[in-house]
C-alpha cells in the first residue's frame, strides 16, 4: 500500500518535471522569443521575485477571498434551494425548469451587467462566483436527496419520524457523496468565475494581473500567475476532499475494504 502510494505521488511528479525539461530546452533551442513562450527558468524567478518582493500578495489575498465568499454563498444558497426542492414536489414542478432555463444563459454575459448592479469591488465578483458555483451543487445535491431510499423513509414514518427528522437522518447522510461532488465541481469552476470577474471588473486580483501583464508583453507574469491560480485550485480541492474523507468517512471504509477483499 505505501509503495502503491509513493508511485502515486512520484508518476506525476516526474512526468511534470520532464515536461519543464522540454519545454526549457524546446525554448532555447528553437530560440523562441520571450514575449511569445518564456522558459519555465523565467517564470520561476518573475514568480519568486514577485512574491518575495510582496507585488502579487495583495492580488492573492482578493483572489482567494473572492473565491471564499462566491463559494460558499452560492453553494449555500444551493443547498437550501434544493432542499426544498426535495422536499416540496410544488416547490419542484414551479423553480426546477427555471433554474434549468436561467443555467444555460453564460454567465460570462451576465458580468457586464452585474458591473453596473453591484459595482467595481468585491461585490460583483462574489455575485458572478456565486451564480457559477449555484448549478452544480444545487443539481447534484437535488439527485442526492431524492435517491434516497423510500422503503427507509416509509419505516422512519412506520415508527412517526417528522418530515426534518427523516431529512436530516436519513436523506441528508445519503446524499453525502452527491454533495460533496458537487461541491467538489463548484470550487474548481468559484476560480473560474474568479478569474473571469477579475478580467471584467476588478482592479485587483491575478485576473487583473494576468490582463495587465498582457497589455506590456510580460508573459512571464502571466505564466506566473497561472501558476498561483493552479496552486490555488489545487489547494482548495484537496481541502475539499479532506473534509469529504472527514464527513463521508465511511467512503474510506467501503474502499479498503474492496482494496483488501481477494
Amino acid at each position: 500500500m505505501r509503495s502503491r502510494h509513493v508511485v502515486n505521488v512520484l508518476l506525476p511528479a516526474g512526468t511534470a518535471v520532464l515536461f519543464l525539461v522540454i519545454w526549457q530546452v524546446g525554448v532555447r533551442y528553437l530560440s523562441v522569443p520571450s514575449y511569445l513562450i518564456p522558459t519555465p527558468s523565467s517564470v520561476i524567478v518573475t514568480l519568486w521575485q514577485s512574491l518575495a518582493g510582496g507585488n502579487l500578495w495583495g492580488d492573492i489575498g482578493a483572489t482567494v477571498s473572492a473565491i471564499a465568499l462566491g463559494y460558499v454563498v452560492g453553494c449555500a444558497l444551493a443547498f437550501v434551494c434544493a432542499a426544498a426542492v426535495s422536499e416540496f414536489p410544488l416547490l419542484d414542478r414551479a423553480f426546477y425548469p427555471l433554474i434549468v432555463a436561467f443555467q444555460s444563459v453564460p454567465k460570462v454575459a451576465l458580468a457586464p451587467v452585474i458591473v453596473v448592479w453591484f459595482g467595481f469591488d468585491l461585490a460583483s465578483k462574489v455575485v458572478l462566483i456565486a451564480l457559477i458555483c449555484f448549478f452544480p451543487c444545487f443539481v447534484n445535491t437535488v439527485i442526492g436527496l431524492k435517491a434516497c431510499p423510500p422503503d427507509l423513509i416509509d419505516l422512519y414514518r412506520v415508527f412517526g419520524a417528522r418530515r426534518g427528522q427523516i431529512f436530516w437522518s436519513i436523506k441528508l447522510p445519503s446524499a453525502t457523496t452527491s454533495i460533496f461532488a458537487g461541491l467538489e465541481i463548484s470550487v474548481v469552476l468559484a476560480l473560474l468565475g474568479a478569474v473571469v470577474a477579475e478580467f471584467v471588473s476588478s482592479r485587483r486580483g491575478l485576473g487583473h494581473v494576468i490582463q495587465a501583464a498582457s497589455a506590456d508583453f510580460n508573459v512571464a507574469l502571466m505564466f506566473a500567475s497561472i501558476v498561483i491560480l493552479s496552486v490555488i485550485g489545487v489547494a482548495s480541492s484537496q481541502l475539499i476532499g479532506a473534509i469529504r474523507r472527514r464527513v463521508a468517512f465511511w467512503e474510506a471504509v467501503s474502499t479498503n475494504t474492496r482494496s483488501v477483499t481477494p
